[in-house]
């Protein structure tokens, strides 16, 4: 015990080398925190972007659809599909959809659109579409207005309470015509989506597309996306064979390459980071045997065992680097929830880079705790395993060559 008590009174007897020493551990741990919360926000921003936005993480749909996407190869939706998908854990939500390709036009342009359509409610539990309307209002049960995604509506120079027209080819081969009246506009993440997209209410797709009573996909939400595997077993095993169940891994290949290359090289990248870490602590580690020669020299001279002064050097160093991570931690705290809600956002060339990828330019950082228990912990081992070297330095001192001044 007695050594504890040394040990506390030695680190402030010097209190700017132990402040030093302490400041090295806090920056190392800000900085390992940060990077890490900003790499997995910002490939959770790229998921909720691209998948959640639109595709969910699994979709059902009849064997043959993803091959050829067309309306004949619709499958029958009534309440019978959905509701064995309900009762498992994970499921939080289904909606069904009817999509298609069309052209719409106004009085001034056309262009090609996606045409979805939905049940306005379950399709705003799944994938919070309402929260996605910058303008106008939202579908209702059996609406026949639109909803444009901001981009498509710019493109075709639509406003609010404009009438737009689709055409397109129904089920077998039926022609689709007809006028809708925007109610809303939207704004996605996504690039890609925010150019293209026209929603409708399910009743109002079926009659204009003359498929009434089918559907060409079911999305299903999770209430845990990590469990994304187990999930589509699941539902596998719950439905006709007649169905295919796709995650959205299966759906969108290039966003996990791309979410799986970047992992690998931020693992470079973070080894780096622990490299520069590990120079901070050990600098000023080196710092602190310096100054301290003389007395680790002049203590081992009067006959204090070295075994007992390398114990006091850990526990300093202990108490030191656990300091410094707890810290650390606590000034993480802020730091990453501030930039969750205010995220970084890139312009210029960054920007258009990401767009021409389909990807929003906007870098949230995770606030996920797990984060902040490992990179504190990781920290705080490396602070541990360069705190040998001062014990080292005790092992082979030579009081008389310490001394000398």
């Amino acid at each position: 015990m007695w050594l504890i008590s040394l040990a506390w009174k030695n680190l402030w007897r010097n209190k700017n080398r132990t402040a030093i020493t302490m400041a090295a551990v806090f920056f190392a741990v800000i900085l390992s925190v940060f990077t890490t919360s900003l790499k997995d926000g910002i490939f959770d921003n790229l998921v909720k972007n691209v998948v959640s936005f639109y595709t969910g993480y699994i979709q059902v749909r009849k064997k043959g659809y993803w091959d050829e996407q067309v309306l004949d190869n619709s499958m029958a939706y009534n309440e019978k599909v959905n509701a064995p998908l309900l009762s498992i854990e994970n499921v939080s939500g289904g909606t069904p959809r009817l999509e298609t390709f069309g052209l719409i036009s106004t009085n001034k342009n056309t262009k090609g659109c996606m045409v979805v359509g939905i049940d306005p409610e379950k399709e705003n539990l799944v994938t919070s579409l309402k929260d996605k309307i910058i303008k106008g209002s939202y579908l209702a049960d059996g609406d026949k207005g639109v909803l444009l995604s901001e981009g498509l509506a710019d493109r075709i120079k639509a406003e609010i309470n404009d009438t737009v027209y689709l055409i397109g080819q129904g089920y077998h081969g039926a022609t689709a015509a007809g006028m809708f009246e925007v109610k809303g506009l939207l704004r996605f993440g996504s690039p890609e989506l925010n150019n293209q997209i026209i929603y409708l209410s399910l009743p109002a797709a079926a009659e204009l597309f003359s498929a009434e009573g089918l559907s060409t996909s079911l999305v299903v939400s999770l209430k845990n996306p990590k469990a994304l595997k187990e999930s589509v077993d699941a539902i596998q095993q719950k439905i006709s064979s007649e169905y295919e169940v796709m995650s959205w891994e299966t759906m969108i290949p290039d966003v996990k390459q791309h979410i799986e290359s970047d992992t690998r090289s931020m693992k470079y990248i973070q080894g780096i980071l622990y490299l520069l870490v590990s120079f901070g602590i050990f600098g000023t580690l080196l710092m602190m045997m310096v100054e301290r020669k003389y007395e680790l020299g002049m203590l081992v001279a009067i006959g204090m065992n070295k075994t007992k002064l390398s114990l006091i050097i850990i526990i300093e160093s202990v108490l030191t680097v656990m300091g410094g991570c707890l810290l650390g931690l606590l000034a993480s705290i802020p730091i990453i929830y501030y930039f969750n809600k205010k995220p970084l956002v890139m312009g210029g060339e960054i920007a258009v880079i990401y767009e021409r990828f389909g990807f929003e330019a906007v870098f949230p950082t995770s606030t996920n705790a797990a984060i902040f228990y490992n990179q504190g912990f990781t920290v705080l081992i490396i602070g541990l395993l360069l705190s040998l070297y001062p014990v080292y330095k005790i092992i082979i001192l030579d009081p008389t060559t310490s001394m000398k001044r």
